[in-house]
């Protein structure tokens, strides 16, 4: 779901007061119109975006997850009684961007893991491909790309910017525009497609 921000103009017509960040998480709890929630959005997303760019390091990556957290807040007050939301609110932050860093790192690995294997098992199949030939590397990478564009169009462009372009998962996400879900199928499926194909080339 996508989170809507609006002004709010008039929260309490009643009184000239500013209303405090509980009353609003609790008009909210009561009305689950996320106008509210766009309110706090206002007050807090300079120091939300401070937070996530001092541990992740990089503008758009904490542009991303300001929107993130903030949608998650939507959720999040359902379930939990919020006394004071500003050092609530830092917690939150600080524990997202922590879990988008250790996620982040153990992509890393198991992209560093599976290109060693699909290196292996490519080159390897590349090599059978011309066993009577000295190739260069760039011969090789030449077969590798023509291998490639038999997959489906969606597999093809993961799978060569994740290896060819040495992109990670994040970045193929945020190029494609498909899902982190999709992504990862993709990858999946297209690394055993590829074998198949150098396969049964190999066969000929």
């Amino acid at each position: 779901m996508t989170l809507k921000i609006k002004k709010i103009q008039k929260i309490n017509s009643n009184s000239n007061r500013i209303i405090s960040d509980e009353e609003l998480i609790i008009k909210y709890r009561n009305s689950h119109d996320p106008v509210f929630i766009g309110e706090l959005f206002e007050r807090y997303t300079h120091l939300v975006f401070g937070v996530c760019l001092k541990y992740l390091k990089n503008q758009e990556d904490s542009k991303d997850a300001v929107m993130q957290i903030f949608e998650n807040l939507l959720d999040s007050f359902k379930k939990h009684q919020v006394r004071n939301f500003k050092s609530w609110l830092y917690q939150v932050v600080k524990n997202y961007c922590l879990m988008e860093i250790r996620r982040e790192r153990a992509d890393q690995r198991l992209k560093e893991e599976i290109k060693i294997k699909i290196d292996q098992e490519i080159m390897e199949s590349v090599n059978e491909m011309h066993h009577n030939n000295e190739m260069d590397f760039n011969e090789k990478l030449k077969d590798l790309r023509n291998a490639i564009r038999q997959l489906s169009k969606e597999q093809g462009k993961c799978i060569e910017l994740l290896y060819l372009h040495q992109k990670s998962y994040k970045e193929v996400v945020r190029i494609t525009g498909y899902s982190m879900k999709q992504v990862k199928s993709y990858i999946q499926n297209g690394k055993r497609n590829l074998r198949n194909y150098l396969s049964s080339y190999n066969e000929k």
